[in-house]
């Protein structure tokens, strides 16, 4: 039974952690985070697996998805961008996956949309000040 959840669980999660890069038919690698340029794409393709297309989250197996609709939390552009960036519970981090652009807009689409009314929008340049410092390896 343990084993049964613990499997269940884990694939909820691989599920909600969308793939950014996939081959071509030649092998070459593909990233698909660079077609996204609006935070709409980029929330449709990567975060609404998990947080739903309404904002509402989800429970289940397990695991929390929080809303992100009315939520005060997110009344802070940089703490939203911190969790895009670092990760949060069983979210995954995004900081070597989205661009500085990419995350400020997906940070401002989840503040002004799900009714969220936070028009103070976030910087690219705020979000590389708020970048981890990556080992060469990720670079």
């Amino acid at each position: 039974m343990r084993n049964t959840v613990f499997c269940t669980t884990f694939l909820l999660l691989l599920s909600c952690a969308s793939t950014t890069a996939w081959a071509d038919s030649s092998g070459n690698v593909i990233d698909k985070t660079e077609s996204l340029a609006e935070g709409a794409d980029i929330y449709k393709h990567i975060c609404q697996s998990c947080h739903m297309s309404d904002g509402k989250g989800a429970e289940g197996v397990g695991a929390r998805f929080p809303a992100l609709a009315k939520n005060p939390k997110l009344q802070s552009a940089e703490y939203a961008a911190s969790v895009v960036l670092n990760g949060m519970g069983a979210m995954p981090w995004f900081a070597v996956t989205l661009n500085d652009q990419q995350i400020a807009d997906v940070v401002n689409y989840i503040r002004t949309h799900f009714d969220n009314h936070y028009t103070n929008a976030i910087t690219p340049a705020t979000v590389k000040m708020m970048r981890p410092h990556l080992t060469e390896e990720y670079e």
